[in-house]
């Protein structure tokens, strides 16, 4: 019986890390706009659904930028602007999206030209739930969903 104890906390200690490392926040639809050769910027955009307590989205990071960051288009005025947004807050189910000429990724100092059919990560970082990397597709130019990607 001690011996059955023992191997079931050893199994369960060794399990705890695997369980602590569970993102709570979910994100799909990672999507990004091809850009011209030479572009400085670009975006990002997803769906984010946090499967566990309240949590906010308090910045974001890709290889293939020097500044990722979040913000939100604005009518300011009659005229459309895009501003820095500190951090963005997620309810628990229910999904925040991010979307063309709402709240997105803004991609500045691009290292890379974004060509339609490919990939590249970028890691969204959380409050509570910590670092979440998903993996963004390269739609055309001018997309407006996820769904407008070209094949290989």
């Amino acid at each position: 019986m001690m011996t059955k104890r023992i191997l079931l906390t050893a199994a369960l200690l060794a399990a705890a890390p695997a369980l602590a490392q569970t993102p709570s926040v979910e994100v799909q639809n990672a999507w990004a706009r091809a850009t011209a050769a030479g572009a400085k910027a670009g975006g990002v955009f997803l769906t984010m659904t946090d499967k566990g307590a309240p949590d906010r989205l308090i910045g974001a990071s890709t290889p293939v930028a020097a500044i990722a960051e979040v913000h939100e288009t604005v009518n300011d005025k009659g005229v459309m602007r895009m501003r820095p947004v500190p951090s963005l807050p997620l309810q628990p189910n229910d999904p925040v999206v991010l979307k063309p000429g709402g709240y997105h990724l803004m991609l500045m100092g691009l290292k890379q030209q974004l060509k339609d059919g490919e990939t590249f990560p970028v890691t969204l970082s959380f409050e509570k739930a910590g670092n979440v990397t998903a993996t963004v597709h390269v739609a055309k130019a001018g997309a407006m969903g996820p769904g407008m990607m070209s094949m290989p």
